[in-house]
């Protein structure tokens, strides 16, 4: 019994099972009536979209990948897409972020919709279309309506917005709720042409303002009506008069005049005076300049308060607000945007990545050649009569070098290349402008050179543009320091056959001339020549050449006896308190050889030889050892009677100890000298009193120069006609940059110190980066060629801000704490495009920062809008009033609102209210210029 009753159990909750499953099943096709329409799950679907956005709350959506709108980073905006029927709607969400206070009226970074209604955080819903926009009128009420119960459903107060009509119009309708009892609502239109008259002067926008809550038909210009008013007018400064209207002058005026052109009637660059308008004229960065003037926080009563208002002087605004119009290649990084040093130097690194396919200069000008098939269309080669022109300017212009004042510059002299007004940077600099800088033109402009530098030569003429003194600058590039040492060997020449030419009693040696009361003596062994010699002679001593001719008297040359007088040469004065100590005589001086100059690759030849052959005395000794010779053959010359110790005595006197008991040196009172040669003057073998034994006594006239300029001036000839092109590139890559920064940097700006520290930074960065080129073994072409790419974009940033800094500098110099905060502004602005990427770095946002003009500034200021000219009034029918200097605003934004105050009672609320508060129940802002007109208007009503 008991298991027949457990069976039956058993089967009946089987049968109970696939009861429940066949029900559950009919269950899957069940629809919630809850949710029947396709409207009420649209509503739904945008109310859960809402819901996500409060739950996180700004900080998080912005984590979370939130658009940034604005310069200023308050203004953010998240975005989501849904679809309703067969349409795609997007709804975006605006909302601010660290709001510190609340924001101005007027705020640059304010939405559209903010400002032309008032508000904060806001909603927009539209349809995925072309136009954005929804044309139907039942659509948009229904969106609209969509989302206000789901904002309602949410208790959030967000305001949403759908565009509606025509797209040009940028017309909205919108809705708020405002708790339980205030709903506003929002409409906003555009009139883009035929704006009525009446709706160009603050007196019929009053009115306009006024019918939409008076309740009933007045004469709007004898009621009175608390209304707060807010105006921004913004003016623009007019452009700069074209080059048509300066030619256009009366016919008449003309022929009564002749050809005589007026002098004040010629047109001036903006930069003619600025150090970079010889080689470019820059375009100027600042198109212009807009003025804001605001009225804010006052209230009027009648129309008629605010016709007079249309006729107040701009100088009766309460705040002055300037901001300068920038020209757009400032922030384009198109590589055709911007012409200036940067832009050239460019190509001539590119001119430098393609000098490595040839070994010679010749290749890239001929014809034949393979390697300039590559880009014939971009290698032209100016006609001759440019190139005439251009070697003229080099060579022979004379006032060239007027404009410029060379500057000791500490970061210039760290860039090993030529100085600004050389030969060889002047030839750098038109080479960035001939021909398009490319490979061929540079290798004709180059070959011409060296025949003009070779005819100089032939025809011992001095070379232009270089010194012609006896130093060589070892921190320049080596083609410069070879035309120095060329200009010298010219020197040399022209003055050695000046000599020969003439004859004279008293002989001086080359280019020298005798002054008794100047100190005509060069120590006789130069530094720069090395002191090998005189380290090895003197091992237990100090040097003593820094005490030689300096640390005596000299005067003009006088006999001491008749026949020695005869024999004497080459005496350039005698050496007060000094006699001779087998003679009754006076010391004299003589005249000798300066040192013999070297290039930078003749010290390195020096330096190898020793390290080849390992006899340092051998190859870097004789060069002293010649000196030394050439100094004593003199000194015998110019005394006859002398012996070594005299001329230790006058030579090195360190190496001589006179004796303690002697009052001085040898004079006529004490003579002879009573002294003698230090240890290592008197040891056995001396080298120096070998080459005294040796040297005979000639003077300099007569003595083979240390330095043949016939032979050096050909191997510098020799050098710079066989230079390789790729080494003649390198040395001009470094020349042009430093050159060009030289240039820029005699820019006058101002006491604007971000662009004086951001120029001394440059120089470091090119010193830095332009070392590779110097280095005998060059790194990677592609990393070479890229990083001096890169080098080109550094560069060209400082060269804009420059530019920008001049031309602000110049347009606000009566106000120059407004240049330099201007000046400060852009800076910060761009100062994240100053990388190195190649990349083109584009910018939506445009520059609108503005600087607070401050009352004594406001003449200055209005200076920058002068009254406009007979050409610029007919063009205008002037219709909106508040001038400035004869210019009416480009642009008027008004903003009418009234307050009222909310009485418990209201509409029979039954729901009692805690305090009586004003609210904004009215508010219209206006946008207009004299050809448009839009209006957006925001109702507050107790629903």
């Amino acid at each position: 019994m008991a298991s027949s009753s457990n069976a039956k159990h058993k089967r009946i909750a089987e049968e109970e099972e696939e009861e429940e499953e066949e029900t559950l099943e009919e269950l899957e096709g069940f629809d919630d009536f809850t949710l029947a329409s396709s409207w009420e799950r649209f509503i739904s679907e945008i109310e859960a979209i809402c819901r996500v956005w409060m739950v996180d709350g700004p900080k998080n959506l912005v984590e979370k990948g939130a658009e940034c709108l604005g310069s200023q980073k308050k203004l953010y905006k998240v975005k989501s897409e849904m679809k309703h029927g067969t349409k795609l709607y997007s709804i975006e969400y605006y909302f601010c972020v660290s709001n510190k206070g609340k924001a101005s009226f007027w705020d640059d970074d304010l939405h559209d919709l903010q400002l032309s209604f008032g508000v904060s955080d806001f909603m927009v819903i539209a349809p995925l279309s072309a136009s954005g926009v929804v044309l139907d009128a039942p659509e948009s009420t229904k969106l609209l309506s969509s989302v206000a119960i789901a904002l309602t459903n949410c208790g959030s107060n967000w305001p949403a917005f759908v565009p509606v009509h025509d797209p040009s119009r940028k017309a909205y309708i919108g809705i708020q709720n405002l708790g339980l009892i205030f709903t506003r609502r929002f409409d906003a239109d555009r009139i883009g042409s035929h704006v009525p008259i009446r709706l160009m002067h603050l007196e019929g926008l009053y009115e306009l303002f006024i019918s939409k809550f008076a309740l009933y038909s007045v004469d709007f210009s004898a009621s009175f009506f608390k209304v707060q008013f807010a105006m921004k007018l913004t003016y623009r400064s007019p452009p700069y008069e074209s080059d048509d209207e300066i030619a256009s002058v009366d016919p008449e005026v003309n022929e009564s005049k002749g050809d005589i052109v007026s002098p004040n009637r010629i047109k001036t660059h903006w930069d003619d005076d600025c150090p970079w308008t010889e080689w470019y004229s820059a375009e100027d960065p600042i198109r212009g300049f807009e003025l804001v003037a605001i009225w804010s926080g006052r209230m009027f009563e009648s129309s008629l308060e605010m016709a007079e208002l249309e006729n107040a002087s701009s100088f009766d605004a309460g705040k002055w607000l300037l901001c300068p119009i920038i020209s757009p290649f400032m922030m384009d990084d198109s590589t055709w945007m911007f012409v200036g040093f940067a832009s050239q130097i460019r190509l001539l690194v590119s001119a430098l990545d393609m000098s490595f396919e040839a070994q010679f200069l010749d290749d890239f000008v001929s014809a034949e050649n393979p390697a300039s098939d590559n880009s014939k269309l971009s290698t032209a080669i100016p006609p001759p009569t440019v190139l005439d022109r251009v070697l003229k300017e080099i060579f022979h212009d004379g006032g060239h070098n007027s404009h410029h004042v060379e500057r000791d510059n500490k970061h210039s002299r760290a860039i090993k290349g030529a100085p600004l007004e050389s030969l060889f940077a002047q030839f750098c600099l038109h080479s960035l402008w001939f021909g398009g800088c490319n490979i061929r033109a540079i290798a004709c402009l180059w070959i011409e050179f060296v025949r003009e530098v070779r005819w100089c030569w032939e025809e011992s003429q001095p070379l232009p543009k270089m010194p012609s003194d006896s130093t060589i600058d070892l921190s320049t590039c080596l083609i410069h320091q070879k035309l120095q040492m060329l200009a010298i060997c010219i020197e040399k020449n022209l003055s050695h056959d000046t000599h020969n030419s003439t004859e004279s009693v008293d002989h001086t040696p080359t280019g020298k001339k005798v002054d008794a009361e100047v100190d005509p003596f060069k120590e006789p062994v130069k530094d720069e020549t090395g002191s090998f010699l005189r380290s090895y002679c003197h091992q237990d001593s100090e040097p003593s050449t820094s005490s030689s001719f300096k640390h005596h008297d000299y005067s003009i040359r006088s006999p001491d006896l008749q026949k020695v007088d005869q024999v004497r040469k080459g005496s350039a004065g005698v050496v007060r308190s000094m006699m001779l100590l087998h003679s009754y005589q006076k010391m004299h001086a003589p005249y000798t050889q300066d040192a013999p100059i070297m290039t930078e690759d003749m010290h390195e030849e020096r330096l190898q030889a020793v390290e080849v052959f390992g006899d340092a005395f051998s190859f870097s000794g004789q060069l002293e050892r010649d000196i030394l010779s050439s100094d004593m053959s003199a000194f015998k010359a110019a005394n006859p009677d002398a012996v070594f110790e005299d001329f230790i005595r006058w030579h090195s006197p360190g190496d001589w100890e006179n004796d303690d008991t002697e009052g001085c040196a040898g004079d006529g009172n004490n003579w002879p000298p009573r002294g003698k040669l230090s240890q290592r003057m008197s040891e056995h073998g001396n080298l120096w009193r070998q080459i005294w034994n040796d040297s005979p006594p000639l003077p300099v006239l007569e003595q083979k120069p240390l330095l043949d300029p016939i032979r050096e001036g050909e191997k510098i000839l020799h050098y710079l006609e066989t230079l390789k092109p790729h080494q003649l590139l390198e040395q001009m890559v470094c020349t042009a940059f430093r050159a060009s920064a030289d240039i820029l940097t005699q820019t006058i700006y101002g006491d604007f110190k971000p662009m004086k520290t951001r120029f001394n930074q440059l120089y470091i960065t090119l010193a830095s980066n332009l070392k590779p080129l110097q280095a005998d073994n060059l790194p990677e072409k592609a990393e070479l060629i890229g990083d001096l790419r890169r080098l080109c974009l550094v560069f060209e940033h400082i060269e804009k801000l420059l530019i920008f800094a001049a031309s602000i500098h110049r347009k606000l110099l009566d106000v120059p704490r407004l240049s330099e905060a201007m000046f400060s502004d852009y800076f910060n602005f761009y100062l994240p495009k100053m990388g190195t990427s190649l990349e083109s770095i584009c910018y939506d946002q445009e520059f609108k920062t503005k600087q607070l003009v401050k009352m004594h500034e406001r003449d200055a200021v209005a200076s920058l809008f002068p009254p406009p000219t007979a050409n610029q009034s007919w063009r205008k029918v002037l219709s909106m009033g508040n001038l400035l200097n004869g210019h009416e605003p480009i642009l008027r934004e008004i903003i009418f609102s009234i307050n009222d105050r909310v009485e418990d009672s209201h509409y029979g609320s039954s729901i009692p209210m805690a305090t009586t508060e004003e609210i904004q129940t009215h508010r219209m802002y206006i946008q207009g210029t004299s050809n448009d007109l839009w209006v957006a208007l925001s109702v507050t009503s107790w629903d």
